[in-house]
């Protein structure tokens, strides 16, 4: 979505800067041929209005507001250690990470769709349901980091767990470390009388990565 208006900012500014030299043109002086000390100030304004434009659209906050479906597991990960296959799976091959967490988490009873969440920005509030139970809390997005922080209610004990952030037109998706990413489900599992047994072997797909980040993969 950044990108998106970003680029149309872009669009958007080169489209007026003819006449809008023009018109700075006038302005300092009269003269848009080939004045240089005219030329150079118009030029430098019409790149400080760019840049203007350029920095509003990246400091836009990111808004999690509204109503999201579970819709899987989605994942992260990266190697730098040379090995061609990690490095593969980090992207081409995350698909099939994403199905292998996706199958050890329907054996608990998480799978796409049997969840909800539901962000509110006015009090930055939130409520998770998973096993028809509402697990509430608020929420924070850091904005300059793209994470955000989840701090849940009583039912899960306050827990608080920060994850990456990442948003785009047709959802967003939360990413964590494996290790909080467990400790986030088998407390939401226990709390419905689930077994949690299978959610152990999610860490076994964080070997030969340097960076491996698991979480919600939500759609509006």
């Amino acid at each position: 979505m950044k990108k998106t208006i970003t680029i149309l900012a872009l669009a958007l500014a080169f489209s007026v800067a003819a006449p809008a030299q023009s018109l700075l043109g006038g302005l300092l002086g009269g003269n848009t041929g080939s004045g240089s000390s005219t030329s150079s100030n118009g030029t430098d304004l019409l790149g400080g209005i760019l840049g203007g434009l350029i920095n509003t659209v990246y400091s836009a906050p990111v808004s999690l507001n509204g109503t999201y479906t579970y819709n899987g597991v989605a994942i992260s990960a990266s190697s730098s250690d040379g090995n061609i296959l990690a490095n593969m799976a980090g992207t081409a091959l995350t698909s099939g990470v994403e199905a292998k967490a996706d199958e050890l988490l329907a054996k608990v009873g998480i799978k796409p769709g049997m969840g909800t969440w539901v962000f509110n920005a006015m009090d930055n509030t939130f409520t998770a349901t998973f096993f028809n139970i509402p697990f509430s809390g608020t929420y924070k997005v850091h904005d300059g980091e793209n994470t955000v922080t989840l701090t849940f209610g009583k039912v899960l004990k306050y827990l608080t767990v920060t994850g990456t952030l990442e948003t785009n037109l047709n959802g967003a998706s939360i990413l964590f470390t494996p290790k909080n990413f467990t400790n986030l489900m088998k407390k939401m599992t226990a709390k419905a009388g689930q077994s949690s047994s299978a959610l152990g072997s999610i860490a076994s797909l964080a070997q030969n990565y340097d960076t491996f980040r698991i979480g919600f993969k939500l759609a509006k």
